[in-house]
């Protein structure tokens, strides 16, 4: 895994080898020739393409949605934002943004490093 992490607007990025030309342009950041990352579920060959379908496949394996139970604190407001999975024979928890156009390959990897056997990040 190789790349260069950015920060951006509060959020972390991994921008996986980016091009000379993106380095050297003076600084607006265009993004052709950028890799995107995809989740491969490899018992079935599938890209995950939704958080419906990811659901399935974690529930397979033993993940189950968790929900806060938040007294309206900063944390509860945090967990409202996101989507988070946790398993009983672990102390294990996956957290992903509510918004499927916001997951990245951050998430991807997550995911892959605490389900070994059963995804993997792929280039697309």
């Amino acid at each position: 895994m190789s790349g260069v992490w950015v920060f951006r607007n509060g959020v972390v990025k991994l921008v996986e080898n980016p091009p000379a030309s993106a380095n050297s342009g003076g600084g607006g950041g265009g993004g052709g020739g950028i890799r995107r990352k995809a989740l491969l579920h490899m018992p079935t060959g599938e890209v995950v393409t939704s958080y419906a379908s990811l659901e399935r496949k974690l529930a397979a394996l033993g993940w189950e949605r968790y929900y806060s139970g938040g007294g309206g604190g900063g944390a509860a407001a945090a967990a409202a934002m996101m989507l988070q999975f946790h398993k009983r024979s672990s102390v294990d928890l996956i957290s992903l943004p509510k918004d499927f156009s916001q997951f990245g390959s951050v998430h991807m990897y997550d995911i892959v490093v605490k389900n070994r056997d059963a995804f993997r990040v792929i280039d697309v």
